[in-house]
């Protein structure tokens, strides 16, 4: 008869598609039924953070439920800054853990859902008789709030006869949040007349539009009002006419797009939370900006919006789009006045900084050129990260993912190259990692190496330092040997993997990255390209936060 852990496993399998995580004593017997009476696959990473973190990736890159595994006790405490980040960062995941028994905890054991809860997570803990269904509120939870939960299957119960597995019900979903009332009407009336009578129309989009499927209406919008238009990190590539689009708005965005967005007199922002480094630390918008902000939270999300539309970001821009029509409005002209091509540039860099050692800007640029056009970045935390959003674009928000920033976390950037690789099978994967959280996820370079094989480049950008902190506290007369790394052999551990290792001193040293980039990817191995740079290029957005901390 199928145990309590086969009724997990075959619940769950119907919703996901892929498992990733590490075996161990509490979830033996949930992975030999996943693998044995399911179509769902298993993918093994070398470290637990690593399964919640390929499984965050694989979201971000689908859209699709994401699922990961670990044992009990240490196996779930190794998880939890990765479960933290993909708290913070709205992706829904069914973490299946084991745990203590029924009665009572061992020495080993840990109270794992007050850990959990600590970092926002809700536990569900199956019995015999209801693990299907438990299964089916965890799955609900998840997708309902956007948030990670935590099934966890008690170590006596694990491997017990649960008899035939019982018909769930499919997951009950909300709908899309509509404005309602007379009150939303007649904001949503407030902010298509503000639209339709600017001068200079600015939209902003986030990762919530992109998740709500907004990027075609508001494409509608921006041309009905002849809107300039931005995304914030997340959102890049929403808006389908690149032609009038600035890019990334805060700290990644170029200089001369950030100075346009200072001459809209009309801001309206969809599905973003306008954090601080978005608002560039408050000076995002002019002060005469009027600024108006659509999103699910209760309430507008900065201090800066004097107008708010509470719903899902499509159905406002619907709604919004249809007030604009039926008042008559014409476009402003604005987009096509001034150069958009020009004001996105962004410095390309001197090739070598003064100290010798490459400038991280030129490697970047150079970078950019290089990769094949059909890529998904995923970015590790850490000072570097601005060097891909700034120089790497991508085709949708579902290609450009920063695994560890919503939690301000480094060391999660190689295992959630086999996530997106699983997710997107066709696309190059693309990593952008320093040399500090590199060898922090130093497990699962393995793992993307075996998972990504020819479609997978890791960037590391090696300055034998803690960047941020060089740059922040360094400044402030703070000891420096803490925050320096004896330089590192990149290239020569991704050798001992299986990858190609490739020590990039010069510029030509990319020629190399051009020859991958025109081979068969069935022909090639995984690329690794040990960036030695200097650590004395401070990147834009840090000179923001070292001026907002000076």
């Amino acid at each position: 008869m199928p145990t309590v852990s086969a009724h997990v496993a075959l619940t769950l399998a119907r919703h996901i598609d892929h498992v990733f995580g590490v075996m161990g004593n509490g979830n033996a017997y949930f992975l030999d039924a996943l693998e044995r009476s399911t179509g769902a696959s298993f993918t093994a990473v070398r470290h637990e953070a690593g399964g919640v973190v390929a499984a965050d990736a694989h979201h971000r890159a689908s859209g699709r439920l994401a699922a990961a595994t670990a044992t009990y006790g240490a196996g779930f405490t190794n998880t939890l800054t990765a479960l933290a980040e993909a708290v913070q960062a709205h992706v829904p995941l069914v973490l299946v853990v084991g745990d203590e028994p029924t009665s009572g905890p061992r020495p080993w054991d840990v109270d794992q859902i007050a850990l959990a809860s600590a970092v926002g997570a809700r536990t569900y803990t199956v019995g015999r008789a209801d693990a299907a269904a438990t299964t089916i509120i965890a799955i609900e939870h998840a997708l309902t709030y956007r948030v990670p939960t935590v099934l966890a299957i008690p170590y006596d119960v694990a491997s017990r006869d649960a008899g035939p597995l019982p018909e769930a019900p499919e997951p009950r979903l909300p709908a899309p949040l509509s404005p309602a009332g007379p009150f939303a009407q007649g904001a949503i009336d407030d902010l298509a007349a503000a639209l339709a009578s600017a001068r200079h129309p600015f939209l902003l989009a986030g990762r919530g539009a992109w998740i709500s499927g907004a990027g075609e209406v508001l494409g509608e919008l921006a041309d009905a009002v002849g809107a300039v238009t931005a995304s914030t990190a997340l959102g890049r590539g929403v808006f389908p006419r690149t032609e009038y689009d600035l890019g990334v708005t805060g700290g990644f965005g170029a200089e001369g797009a950030m100075d346009l967005v200072r001459e809209a007199d009309v801001a309206v922002v969809f599905g973003a939370s306008l954090n601080q480094f978005t608002m560039r630390f408050g000076d995002l918008f002019a002060p005469g900006t009027r600024v108006f902000q659509v999103d699910v939270a209760p309430a507008a999300t900065h201090p800066h919006v004097g107008g708010y539309v509470r719903g899902d970001a499509a159905v406002v821009a619907r709604d919004v789009l249809a007030a604009v029509r039926d008042g008559g409005a014409a476009p402003s002209g604005w987009r096509e006045s001034v150069d958009i091509a020009g004001a996105r540039a962004y410095d390309a860099g001197d090739g070598l900084a003064p100290d010798g050692r490459l400038d991280p800007r030129s490697v970047a640029a150079r970078i950019g050129e290089l990769l094949p056009d059909d890529r998904v970045v995923v970015s590790d935390g850490g000072h570097f990260i601005g060097w891909a959003n700034m120089y790497w674009p991508v085709a949708s928000p579902d290609r450009m993912m920063m695994i560890g920033t919503a939690f301000q976390s480094i060391g999660l950037g190689f295992p959630s190259v086999a996530g997106a690789a699983l997710a997107q099978p066709e696309a190059t994967i693309v990593l952008t990692t320093g040399d500090g959280g590199g060898l922090m996820a130093l497990a699962d370079l393995e793992t993307a190496v075996r998972v990504a094989g020819g479609r997978g480049i890791a960037v590391v950008w090696n300055d034998a330092a803690y960047g941020a902190e060089v740059h922040l506290y360094g400044l402030k007369g703070l000891a420096e040997d803490p925050m320096r790394i004896p330089e590192v052999d990149f290239a020569a551990l991704a050798a001992g993997v299986g990858a190609e290792g490739v020590v990039v001193r010069s510029m030509s040293d990319l020629d190399r990255l051009a020859e991958w980039s025109g081979q068969d990817a069935a022909s090639r191995p995984f690329l690794l390209l040990d960036c030695r740079i200097s650590g004395a290029v401070v990147a834009p957005y840090q000179h923001e936060i070292i001026r907002v901390n000076s």
